[in-house]
């Protein structure tokens, strides 16, 4: 997507192309309109243009779902705020916590090595693959080993860690090269041609709540996916999140990305849970799952094989690192993929002692893009249903991601400081939440989350 005149929104949208040919849509009148500043924040890379453009794909993908060109667009403020919704959150006026102590850069015998440590099983797994019990073990065990044998250390125990590389060992390696393949957003459309039958919905009366009665079944975790499921209920999809027992997500982030939605546990291996998850797959309209490549296939989870049963199913996927090259079935987060593709690099600079050390982007850009295109995926391929009864996969992943931040030219124009953003307030069973609202305008009026986060794991397993 390179190669835009200075100022101008990177059209991520026409990834989405595929589909609304498909569907006999024109995508001229598609592009979403947006307002404000072109750049904002500081750095080497168009995270502007990465933000402006995901949330552009997503009011693309509405305005042809809905046949109403114009009417879903975004601003600079707006797209700002969403990307750093996480740390606009206040619950009762508390500041939400960032990342764990043990998380974040290290250094190693020859550089640098980024951790994730947030989730209590990955500090454990970290800990025993450098055969540490204490932060300063883990940084005694660090400072004897290179920065590649520390991560492939933590990488076999099933912990969460990334070489600080450059940009060109990134492009060097198999990873790098397989993460550049393929499109942002990597679509298989379902059928042959033939037309299914008609679906229910689509789109509502309610301009704000197009995606009324839409069933969503959420089996994603973290930043990514739930940011996608998030804009999905915002704009009134019936939205459930089903996460495993044992493994709880962390309240906070749970909160931030959880409006709109209800939320269930339940242990999937277990034969009265499977026949549940049957049922809801049977009525659900969209599957979005986001966890790493092939650990739900022993599920039937799987999107070929979801679609061969329902053709008219709407399936989206996202990952850290791709389906192809040898880390496609590693765990990784956000600020992980920045260390190993060269942005941590990039963003490097002296700390307060004048030494240098790693950076990273100002928002969790990444994620917050990624959670975007999955959005837009999944309405793009609701408009080709309901134009021809059939529906499709997309498959997205943080590393692709990154790539297409690269692949942006530097527009070079002033960073003029965006305002305080206008945050709105919910009451909520957490307390009162001061938030960012989602980053669209509906016929020139922001979108609000129809309600508040629900309890953790309150709801049960079957549609509202």
């Amino acid at each position: 997507m390179a190669g835009e005149a200075a100022g101008a929104v990177p059209p991520l949208y026409r990834c989405l192309e595929p589909v609304f040919t498909d569907a006999g849509l024109v995508m001229g009148d598609a592009a979403a309109s947006w307002s404000g500043p072109r750049r904002w924040w500081r750095g080497a890379l168009d995270v502007e243009g990465l933000a402006l453009g995901s949330v552009g794909a997503a009011a693309a993908a509405l305005n042809l779902l809905t046949g109403r060109p114009g009417r879903f667009g975004t601003t600079a403020a707006l797209a700002a705020a969403a990307f750093d919704s996480y740390g606009h959150l206040r619950i009762d006026g508390r500041k939400i916590q960032g990342f764990a102590p043990l998380s974040g850069f290290r250094p190693t015998r020859d550089g640098w090595i980024r951790l994730h440590a947030n989730y209590p099983h990955h500090m454990q797994r970290l800990m025993q693959a450098l055969d540490a019990t204490t932060a300063d073990g883990v940084a005694a065990a660090l400072a004897a080993m290179s920065s590649l044998e520390a991560e492939a250390a933590i990488q076999a125990r099933g912990g969460i860690a990334a070489a600080v590389r450059s940009r060109q060992e990134w492009l060097n390696s198999g990873m790098g090269s397989a993460a550049r393949t393929g499109p942002w957003i990597d679509l298989r459309l379902a059928g042959s041609g033939s037309a299914g039958p008609k679906p229910r919905h689509l789109p509502g009366d309610d301009p704000f709540r197009p995606l009324a009665g839409v069933r969503v079944l959420d089996l994603t975790r973290v930043i990514a996916g739930p940011v996608s499921t998030r804009l999905l209920g915002s704009l009134g999809a019936d939205v459930l999140r089903l996460d495993p027992p044992g493994l709880p997500e962390i309240t906070d982030q749970f909160v931030d990305t959880g409006f709109g939605k209800r939320s269930a546990e339940a242990d999937l291996a277990t034969p009265g849970n499977r026949h549940l998850l049957e049922q809801l797959l049977a009525t659900a309209d969209v599957v979005i799952t986001g966890y790493r490549r092939g650990s739900l296939n022993r599920f039937g989870l799987e999107p070929e094989m979801l679609l061969a049963v329902r053709p008219e199913l709407v399936v989206v996927t996202l990952d850290s690192w791709g389906s192809a090259g040898p880390w496609s079935g590693l765990r990784g987060f956000d600020s992980i993929v920045q260390a190993a593709t060269g942005i941590a690099e990039l963003y490097g600079a002296g700390n307060h002692d004048g030494e240098w050390q790693p950076g990273a982007l100002p928002v969790q850009a990444l994620d917050h893009a990624t959670g975007y295109g999955v959005a837009a995926a999944a309405i793009a391929l609701l408009a080709r249903r309901r134009h021809k009864g059939l529906g499709g996969s997309a498959r997205l992943s943080l590393a692709r991601t990154a790539e297409e931040l690269f692949a942006l030219p530097e527009p070079g124009l002033p960073r003029p400081e965006l305002p305080a953003p206008e945050l709105c307030t919910m009451a909520s069973t957490y307390g009162e939440l001061r938030y960012a609202g989602p980053p669209l305008l509906v016929d020139g009026q922001p979108l609000d989350y129809p309600g508040p986060p629900a309890a953790y794991g309150s709801s049960a397993l079957a549609w509202a």
